[in-house]
């Protein structure tokens, strides 16, 4: 097989890869929505943004896979902003939800976490089976990532929920899913900055030959 073939075969692999992951993370991101309406459930709500952007990213890297290297960390840089804007929302709803008072239900908060923690380990070992990612995929990779950690955090939540009738755990989890979109947003942009910096570095390597 030549190497355009097998590059030709790794990128039909790629993008086979995140058209499923993309349908999946808008198949949860509904479910999500649905499920912390009729719950009352501000860490329901919070995935439900979190996989809203992540679909977005899906669809960014599949349009990066034929793009330059500057095209992909431009997605890359895009997909960390958005997840620090989702953040700050999410913030926002768990004070007023704080303020104004809620009534989580714990029962269709672990039902929900549950699936969409199977959905999410599978995305996960998909996209980790995936050879040479770049700064995009490697992005898209630390959501799935975040998302499943996410999932066991609204099960624990939604466990205690029904024990004390309390909604502070839902409040917990749902800054807690905000923190750790912030931490994968401010690393995306870091990957996406040192991608810049090793692709000069190996241009002036190559200069210099």
């Amino acid at each position: 097989m030549t190497d355009d073939a097998e590059f030709d075969l790794a990128s039909a692999d790629k993008r086979r890869t995140l058209w499923i992951v993309l349908w999946l993370n808008v198949a949860i991101a509904v479910g999500f929505f649905v499920g912390g309406y009729f719950a009352d459930s501000n860490a329901l709500l919070a995935n439900g943004l979190d996989n809203s952007s992540d679909a977005i990213v899906y669809g960014l890297s599949l349009l990066a896979l034929s793009r330059s290297g500057s095209w992909k960390r431009g997605a890359a840089r895009f997909s960390g902003i958005m997840l620090l804007i989702f953040a700050g929302g999410v913030i926002a709803d768990a004070v007023r939800r704080y303020l104004e008072g809620s009534d989580p239900g714990g029962i269709l908060m672990i039902a929900m976490a549950a699936i969409a923690g199977i959905v999410n380990l599978y995305c996960l070992r998909l996209l980790q089976k995936m050879q040479h990612k770049d700064v995009n995929l490697r992005a898209a990779t630390t959501f799935s990532f975040n998302d499943f950690i996410s999932n066991g955090g609204i099960i624990i939540a939604g466990i205690i929920v029904m024990i004390t009738g309390a909604n502070w755990p839902d409040l917990l989890v749902g800054v807690a899913v905000a923190g750790i979109a912030l931490y994968g947003g401010i690393d995306i942009l870091r990957d996406a900055h040192s991608d810049k910096h090793d692709e000069e570095r190996a241009n002036r390597q190559s200069d210099g030959r």
